[in-house]
């Protein structure tokens, strides 16, 4: 009989061994993954509490899977469902650029959409709504009015932003005014996955002066021309505030900046 138990007791332990796990259970976070965990953990500190194991910890008790063990994915599988490690596969570099992005090339579009949405609020259900007010933009140039979140303090850094683009030279006005606007609770073009412009935690200047991939026409090797027209002296003063620039990437969008402070390491 006691024979006959434990060769069942094995065969239990054997077929549970065998079951898939759930995404990253069990699996302790590499160094690098924790350390780009301690990244969030410093750039939104009202937020986010610290690391525990393999869980992202948020003020209020939420935890959020930092790896999910999954390491075969490819720039599609990225875009679509990132764990918060994946955040940072591509590393976004501040300052001038000093060629065209590489193909796919796309530092800060890789977003797991649970952690924003849990961080700003979810627009279809009014939640993003309850944390917008609205700015001047550019008061001395015309900019008009724009309607930003109030969480980690975008609205305050906007401003500032504002201010010094304010007092640039005329010439580079037309860059910046009109906007093309800042909340917009919609998905990115093309995908499943709410854009930033969802919590107001982006801006798109002038589209008149921008460019954009999706306007452009590939070669015949499907490649897209990288083009830009925006003076980086708009750029510094972005990413100084921790804006990152869709015109580093690949996929470019020049007319786009959202807050992504563990980016570019400028914390609040």
């Amino acid at each position: 009989m006691n024979n006959a138990i434990g060769r069942f007791l094995a065969l239990v332990i054997a077929f549970l061994m065998a079951l898939p796990t759930s995404a990253g259970e069990g699996k302790p976070p590499t160094p690098d993954a924790i350390g780009k965990a301690q990244k969030l953990v410093r750039a939104y500190p009202d937020q986010l509490a610290g690391i525990e194991g393999n869980a992202l910890v948020w003020k209020d008790g939420a935890r959020m899977t930092i790896d999910d063990g999954n390491e075969s994915k490819d720039f599609a599988d990225l875009l679509k469902a990132p764990d918060i490690k994946d955040q940072f596969a591509l590393p976004y570099t501040p300052g001038p650029s000093k060629a065209a992005p590489r193909e796919n090339f796309d530092p800060g579009r890789f977003r797991n959409e649970a952690f924003f949405t849990k961080m700003y609020g979810d627009c279809s259900t009014g939640e993003a709504q309850k944390n917008l007010v609205e700015i001047d933009w550019l008061p001395r140039k015309g900019g008009g009015k724009l309607r930003v979140t109030t969480v980690n303090g975008i609205d305050r850094k906007l401003k500032a932003v504002s201010e010094e683009l304010d007092a640039l030279p005329h010439e580079l006005t037309k860059y910046l005014v009109p906007s093309a606007g800042a909340y917009n609770c919609r998905k990115i073009a093309g995908m499943s996955a709410r854009s930033m412009h969802s919590y107001g935690a982006a801006i798109d200047i002038s589209a008149d002066e921008s460019d954009y991939w999706r306007w452009a026409k590939p070669d015949a090797d499907g490649h897209y021309p990288y083009r830009n027209r925006i003076p980086f002296e708009i750029v510094r003063i972005f990413e100084k505030h921790g804006f990152i620039w869709g015109g580093k990437w690949y996929h470019y969008d020049t007319m786009h900046f959202e807050y992504r402070p563990e980016l570019i390491d400028a914390h609040p």
